[in-house]
């Protein structure tokens, strides 16, 4: 009785910890068309990423969680450009992204392109302001 205890226990925490695929999303709350949003993208550890704009905070990985489809790249960030927070190449930096969303869940579906900003735009909208001085 007790091995079957165990048992049950263990898997239902690993269900509870690697859940089976990402449910799908409601049509009606995705958005049909790209739309460039400019903030803080951030990348604090692997398969954690968001873009924060002035609308908030938008998806892009979590780790465990969700995952946005599709290849992209980080773009390329010059000196100056990404600030570290982490070991290795983790961190944030001010950039603009041609993307689709789920508005509903603030979840990014794809992303078609992206380019870099200097980190005083960002620093400048007042919207973003606070958000840079959780990261330092």
């Amino acid at each position: 009785m007790k091995a079957r205890l165990a048992i049950v226990a263990g898997l239902l925490f690993m269900a509870i910890i690697f859940p089976p695929g990402q449910p799908k999303l409601a049509q009606e709350s995705l958005s049909t068309d790209f739309e460039t949003r400019c903030g803080w993208l951030t990348n604090p550890t692997p398969a954690n990423m968001w873009l924060v704009d002035h609308d908030g905070e938008w998806t892009i990985g979590t780790q465990g969680g969700y995952q946005m489809d599709g290849d992209w790249e980080l773009p390329e960030f010059r000196r100056g450009q990404w600030v570290r927070t982490n070991v290795g190449s983790y961190g944030y930096g001010c950039a603009c992204l041609r993307l689709r969303v789920n508005k509903e869940t603030r979840q990014v579906i794809e992303i078609k392109s992206s380019r870099t900003r200097t980190l005083a735009a960002c620093r400048r909208d007042r919207s973003l302001r606070r958000l840079e001085l959780k990261w330092r």
